[in-house]
This record gives C-alpha cells, structure tokens and sequence, in this order.
C-alpha cells in the first residue's frame, strides 16, 4: 500500500509549512510536496488605502525582511510620482538595505542552517540548534550573534528602529544622515568583515564534506533570475532583471520593472497558499528558475568589489563549465554577499555627498500604475500598484522572493527524499535532510503567502486516546 510520510512543521524556517513523501507500494519516493498552511491577504486588504500608506502597509508582511518590502513599495509609488529621488536619498536606501541583507543572511546562515553544518544533519535534535552551537563553537555562535546585530543596528541608525522603520518613504528617505551615525557604522565595519572573512574561510575548508547533500539538495539544471546593473554587475536596489540558463547563458537581458508580467506568470496549487511563478515561455511547471543569493553570484557578471571579485572566482570554480547548480550552496552564496555588503557600505558611508540633506522629493500621483523591484535577501521583490484619480489603491499584486523558488523547493525536497528516505526504515537524519533543502532558500512564508482561492481545510475531534470521534472538510 502506499504511505505518506508528513513532516509537520517545518522547523529552522520563518512561518508555518508541513512537507508530505508519498511512498509507492515498495516503500519508494514517488514525490513530495512544500505546503505552505497560512494566508496572508495584503494582496486584498490594502486596496482602498492611500498609496503613501503601501510601504508601511506591506512592511507589516514579515519582521524579518521589512526592509525589502519597504524599498520595493517606495520605488513603486517613486514611479507613480514620475519622481527621480534625490541621489543622496538613493545611497541611503542601499546602505540601508545591505544592513537587511547582511542581518538576513547571518540569521540564515548561523541561527537557522549552522546546527546542521557544525553538528551533523544526523545529530540529537535536541541539541541541533542554536543554543547546541553555542555551547560546542561559543566563538562561531558569537559571531553570528555580533553580525546580525550589526546588521540590524545599521537599519535602526538610519530608520530610527530595527524592525518597521518609517524612515523610507515615497520620494525618497524621511531624514538625512548625520556624520556622527556615519561614523558608528564605519568604526564597526573591520570587526563586521573579520567575523565574515574567517566564516567564509571556515566554510570552504568543510563545504567538501557534505558531498552527499550537494549532489542531492536540489542540483539540477534550471533557469537563474536576479537584477543587474547595466554594466551587468551584481546588483540589489535599482536595475533591470536578467535571466541565464544552467551554463550562465543569458536568456533574456534588460527586463524592465514594468515588463515583468510579460515573462513571468504566477500558478496557483490546491494544496498552498504560496503561489508558483514561472517563466512565461517555457510554460508551468517547466519554466522553474531560481532567485536569492546563488541566482545572483550565478546571473552577474561581477560583483564589483575587490574582496566579493575574489570570493566570487572561488565560488565559480565549483562548476566552472555552468553556473552552481546545487542549491546546498546558498550558504556559500550568502557568505560572498557579506562580504560584498560590507564592501559596499563601506564605499558609499565614504562618499561626501551621503550627508547632502536634501532626501526626498515630493509629488502628488502623476501616473495610475507603479512598479517597483528590489533583490530582497532571499531574491527578486516586485511591487506592482494601481492607483484611481484619488491615489487610492485599486489593484496590487506582490511576487515575492519565496513564491519565485517555490517549484524549486519541491522539485527539490522530491531529489533529496529519493536520495535519503527509504520507506522501509525511516531515520530523522533523513528527514532532517529534506528539511535542510528548504532551508538552503531561508524561505520566508509570512511574506509570500498570498495565493487566492481555497485550500483543503480538515478539522478533528480527537477523544484522549487518540480516536476519531468526527471530523469536518471544506474544499
């Protein structure tokens, strides 16, 4: 008989999921599935708002990468302005947005896949986590611990607050930068950068252990998406997108914000709420691709920084013939782009015109349609707004970096349950490897959970030993 095994829930991940193995009837994996189980309608309850409101609105979709949403939603209502914010304005944002990605990517990276990485996938998971790594690597857990925190403190200088700041804001940022904040951020980058070169050294030395979950979590071919700058350098804040195939080809250049719903649809499954992009013209499923930081170093040509140049040849050389196909090296991935944000802040932190006060430029609506599109840290964000005569909102529709990896995750889990679960003797240790799959692409489920329609929803009533006594179905 068939059997179905059901990991629920998800754990290491932001939000609420569950991942189902159907098992054929000699105890092999015929297929998984990533079932996202909660609903978020920002897609719904935003309209009627005024659309000043949208990048505070849609910040609210998640704690940990309000950031993104905030700078997606401001270029977008930039663009319903018809307004060139002020270039000052324009280095703020950056600066602040590599404070999200460089707190993101520790979290990933540290909190959420590190147990793993230093304990062993077939650890105790009772001590597989954080407070596990603290008490066998202090120095590593530490680390993590400092670069977050730095992350999180640059946005809370320049916002005012570390999570939901009201600081960015259509037309540009609320206040400009004072030499004294400046100068903080800039007195705390060498630490920043020492704690991501010895990492990043760290990892390279035991990436070659895990051979196994390389081959298996999630490496196939597939389509890459990620913004680029028109010199084809990385890029996070303003550019156009690109695609490329597995042999770093280029599919499509120069996609602008406005173009996107030419060549991506969205999908929606029965069983999520998580909707499932795909490119247009290779059709659904078959126009899979990827997003977040293994898209990027795989789409961009370089990076642009003298210390990411380097680390980005180092990654390369792991598939020198194609692009990196193994999705295990995300968190190499987000290492080099630690580094690259430092960089970077660093860089712009030592341009004078940053302290220029003028930030913000103001209009009233001068178009009915915007569209706005950052690199969130976990991939492309678009924001697409329709506004009446009123500058209300009518329309918004939000593809999320999460929903664009979403046929990826679940063609992944399905490589990896077929590499290490055997129906006739189930371990933890593979089951925390399809986990594992999901957290290479840090998803983040309150964010990219808007899909309409119904799901199947089942209620049980359950007597004290465990007997069915009834039981409800909608959809």
């Amino acid at each position: 008989m068939t059997q179905t095994i059901t990991i629920d829930p998800v754990t290491r991940i932001e939000g609420h999921s569950k991942i189902t193995i159907k098992l054929d009837d000699n105890g092999r994996v015929e297929r998984a599935r990533f079932h996202i189980t909660q609903f978020r309608g920002f897609e719904k309850f935003t309209e009627g708002r005024p659309f000043q409101e949208m990048p505070s609105l849609t910040a609210r979709t998640c704690g940990i990468c309000p950031i993104s949403h905030l700078l997606a939603s401001a270029k977008a209502c930039d663009d319903l302005m018809a307004v060139t914010i002020p270039a000052s304005a324009a280095m703020l944002r950056r600066v602040i947005n590599f404070g999200q990605l460089i707190q993101s990517h520790a979290l990933s990276f540290f909190h959420l896949s590190s147990p793993d990485l230093l304990l062993g996938m077939d650890s105790d998971p009772a001590n597989r986590h954080i407070l596990g790594v603290g008490a066998k690597f202090p120095e590593l857990a530490e680390d993590g611990i400092w670069l977050r925190k730095f992350g999180q403190q640059v946005i809370e200088r320049l916002g005012g607050k570390r999570i939901h700041p009201a600081w960015i804001v259509p037309g540009g940022v609320s206040l400009p930068l004072s030499e004294s904040v400046r100068d903080e951020i800039l007195a705390e980058i060498p630490k920043a950068m020492a704690i991501a070169r010895r990492t990043l050294d760290w990892f390279k030395t035991v990436v070659g252990s895990f051979q196994a979950e390389i081959d298996s979590f999630a490496n196939f071919p597939s389509l890459f998406l990620a913004m680029v700058s028109p010199d084809g350098k990385i890029e996070h804040y303003d550019g156009q997108l690109r695609v490329v195939d597995a042999q770093r080809r280029i599919v499509v250049d120069g996609i602008a914000p406005k173009d996107y719903a030419s060549y991506f649809g969205e999908a929606v499954e029965p069983d999520s709420y998580l909707k499932s992009p795909y490119f247009k013209p290779l059709g659904y499923p078959e126009g899979l691709y990827r997003v977040g930081p293994l898209a990027r170093l795989n789409v961009c040509q370089r990076m642009g920084t003298p210390a990411a140049d380097r680390e980005l040849d180092d990654f390369r050389a792991l598939q020198p013939e194609s692009a990196v196909l193994s999705s295990f090296h995300f968190h190499y991935a987000r290492l080099v782009e630690i580094v690259y944000a430092l960089e970077r802040v660093a860089e712009l932190l030592g341009a004078p015109e940053i302290l220029d006060t003028q930030v913000r430029a103001f209009a009233s609506p001068n178009k009915r349609e915007g569209f706005g599109v950052s690199e969130a840290p976990r991939g492309t964000l678009i924001h697409h707004y329709r506004i009446d005569a009123n500058g209300l909102i009518t329309w918004i529709n939000l593809i999320i970096a999460t929903g664009h990896n979403n046929l990826a995750m679940n063609q992944g889990i399905t490589q990896v349950a077929r590499r290490f679960v055997d129906g006739q003797r189930i371990t933890e240790g593979a089951l925390n490897r399809v986990e594992a799959v999901i957290r290479c692409y840090d998803p983040c489920l309150s964010c990219s959970t808007h899909a309409l329609g119904q799901m199947l929803l089942r209620i049980e009533l359950v007597d004290a030993d465990g007997v069915l006594l009834d039981a409800c179905q909608r959809g």
